[in-house]
């Protein structure tokens, strides 16, 4: 695959990096969710996305499949609620990862926009359908905190790739 113009060459991506970081995804999401506040974006929906996008072999349903079902538990929500989303999830981000890489954090925000909005509907459904409750107004702001947050969590996440392969003394990097 060619690289496009300016774009920097990065490391191999070390997968307990991925792993420690799907991880503290996974806790920070629980912390969020202890707040009882249905507008506090999805933090692990975002870095598995992340992921997925980036390193889609490593990073797939299954990892989604797991994570989401940690959270079902966590929320003692309907088995499979945030699984089934979370997968779908992964699956949009693997049929658009090739596109989005081509282009700089910032102006992906416009490609995943609507994947977390179709996460975020799908999980307004199944509770619709099995709780009877419809969602609330505040929960229409979270896809958009998590679109807002991509380019930052995108430039934390691929830190450890850019730096130097061989350190010496003279590069202040």
């Amino acid at each position: 695959m060619i690289m496009p113009a300016g774009q920097r060459l990065l490391l191999p991506v070390n997968p307990r990096f991925i792993a420690l970081s799907l991880l503290l995804a996974l806790l920070l999401n629980m912390l969020l969710g202890l707040t009882g506040q249905s507008w506090l974006p999805d933090v692990l929906a975002l870095v598995l996305v992340f992921w997925t996008i980036h390193q889609p072999r490593r990073v797939g349903m299954l990892t989604a499949f797991v994570l989401g079902l940690a959270m079902d538990v966590h929320e003692s929500a309907l088995l499979g609620q945030n699984a089934l989303a979370y997968i779908c999830l992964s699956h949009l981000a693997n049929l658009i990862h090739r596109r989005v890489l081509w282009f700089p954090l910032r102006e992906q925000t416009v490609q995943v926009l609507p994947l977390f909005v179709v996460a975020a509907v799908i999980e307004w459904l199944t509770r619709l359908i099995t709780q009877d409750t419809w969602p609330h107004w505040p929960q229409l702001i979270a896809p958009f905190l998590q679109t807002a947050l991509w380019p930052v969590f995108g430039h934390l996440l691929l830190a450890p790739q850019r730096r130097p392969v061989d350190r010496d003394d003279i590069r202040p990097l």
